[in-house]
């Protein structure tokens, strides 16, 4: 049995889990353009091998969630992990465009290991380390990033394109062995039946959302495809709604969720997701694009991933700053600040994209803000909570991010289309590049939406009714009980900042 750790070690193993998970979501992104070629399929085909883990991981995040918090959030913690390890395991031995998809979609249930980690350290650490960890926590989201991308890039350039793979098998497999032995146990929420309708029904209004979104550039936005789908998304998601506020015990609890303190925190995530993606998106693109444009920097695709080493590096550095100013401030203070900081990278984006230096230290700078933005996310979230729904609630904020992540891919995809020009001809075709004015439109949009985070941040009110579920929600809290060799739980209290107002 596996013996309980001192709350260091279990943040590390947490914090090693989490930055695997992130690590394989972006992974597979060096090897896209060769992918046609390795595995004999259409360009168009080989897409879903980011869309499905797209889909699968925006399905897993509350589902899980809402397991951890009913049968206990360490075995659905190792059973994302484990979905992580055989997914990659999966990848690694085979070449055929279906398996691998499957391998990717198991992968794409690994999303749900930030959010389940989170929501563990509310429960088996002491309240006065949770603000610090939990911004440590926040911050392996550009860690997994920043050093998946040039690591990935090495070894596809330099070595066959599945021992990429091999090298996420094990570390995946490493992170489910140190969870299982290190990761103590939590006292689950109270007994009850799994909403399974629930479940299904918000799979299947996912899937047609965020099939919408991220293919919608691929079909045509005008499309019947694309119009089915959206409708078939308000269908399902109405009834899913009115069964989610009629059952006893639903899925997400969406009297709870459509209150100000946790429906804003929401609508920010959704926000901060989309203006962090647009760096990640754009800043590989733009170094890579070819000199002839007058602006690229014709780097390769080791190099271009390097350039986002610095990135997450700095949301190290800043994840201790962040707990302090929301210790001090508040969490909202913090996230209205990474939001306005995210804002100004931007702007440093559209000053100067044609340096390197420049473009590193714009990239840095958003980085900065994302981390402060994050941090503060799932503490508000925990404020706004009961501790028997801390799993659910922050999954279906990585949700949001998420999707929010989806809509910044089809709007950057979009801009940039509809601005290539011709940079001259390789071999029987014509090159084309994004001219440097969309790539600064997309910059702007970006720096537009972090705006309208820093304005949600700033509209959160000052309660934290974490002790006890308004009157008439679906899940009334329950006073969690601990059994014999469970880590108590702890209360997340407001900041003396704001209890006194």
């Amino acid at each position: 049995m596996p013996q309980h750790p001192t709350g260091r070690a279990t943040l590390a193993v947490l914090g090693f889990g989490a930055i695997t998970a992130t690590l394989v979501q972006t992974a597979v992104v060096p090897l896209l353009p060769d992918l046609p070629r390795l595995t004999h399929s259409s360009a168009a085909d080989v897409g879903w091998v980011v869309t499905v883990t797209l889909l699968t991981g925006a399905i897993a995040t509350p589902v899980l969630g809402r397991a951890g918090d009913m049968v206990g959030k360490r075995p659905m913690l190792l059973a994302a992990l484990g979905a992580l390890t055989a997914g990659s395991l999966a990848c690694a031995l085979t070449s055929d465009l279906g398996v691998l998809l499957a391998g990717r979609a198991l992968q794409g249930v690994g999303a749900a290991v930030i959010p389940l980690s989170i929501s563990l350290l509310r429960d088996v650490l002491p309240r006065e380390r949770i603000g610090s960890a939990v911004a440590l926590m926040s911050s392996t989201v550009g860690i997994g990033a920043a050093v998946g991308l040039p690591l990935a890039a090495l070894l596809v350039q330099y070595a066959d394109w599945h021992l990429m793979f091999w090298a996420t098998t094990a570390l995946a497999a490493l992170a489910t062995a140190l969870a299982w032995r290190l990761v103590p146990r939590s006292a689950p929420g109270a007994a009850g039946r799994f909403d399974v309708p629930g479940a299904l029904g918000l799979a299947v209004a996912l899937t047609c959302v965020l099939l919408a979104v991220s293919k919608g550039g691929d079909w045509g936005w005008t499309s019947t495809r694309i119009a089915g789908l959206l409708a078939a998304t308000l269908l399902v998601g109405a009834g899913w709604t009115r069964r989610q506020l009629r059952t006893a015990e639903p899925l997400v609890d969406l009297r709870l969720t459509l209150r100000p303190a946790v429906a804003l925190p929401n609508l920010a995530a959704l926000l901060a997701g989309f203006s962090f993606y647009a760096n990640s998106l754009v800043t590989a693109q733009l170094v890579q694009a070819p000199r002839a444009t007058g602006y690229g920097l014709g780097l390769g695709v080791a190099a271009a991933g390097l350039c986002l080493l610095p990135s997450g590096v700095l949301m190290v550095a800043f994840a201790p700053l962040s707990a302090r100013i929301s210790a001090a401030r508040g969490a909202r203070i913090t996230l209205a600040a990474g939001a306005l900081v995210i804002a100004m990278g931007y702007l440093l984006r559209i000053a100067d994209s044609r340096q390197l230096v420049a473009v590193i230290g714009g990239a840095a700078v958003v980085s900065v803000g994302t981390a402060l933005a994050y941090s503060a996310l799932p503490t508000l979230i925990m404020r706004a909570v009961p501790q028997q729904q801390t799993a659910a609630a922050n999954g279906l904020n990585v949700l949001m991010r998420t999707i929010g992540q989806a809509l910044c891919s089809a709007v950057v995809a979009a801009v940039l289309a509809h601005s290539l020009v011709s940079t001259g001809t390789a071999g029987a075709g014509i090159v084309t590049a994004p001219t440097l004015n969309g790539y600064r439109t997309a910059f702007a949009i970006a720096c537009a939406v972090a705006l309208l985070a820093c304005v949600a941040a700033c509209t959160i009110p000052r309660e934290h009714p974490d002790v006890e579920t308004p009157a008439g929600s679906g899940a009334a809290a329950q006073p969690a009980t601990a059994s014999p060799g469970t880590v108590p739980p702890t209360t997340v209290q407001p900041t003396a900042a704001e209890e006194s107002t």
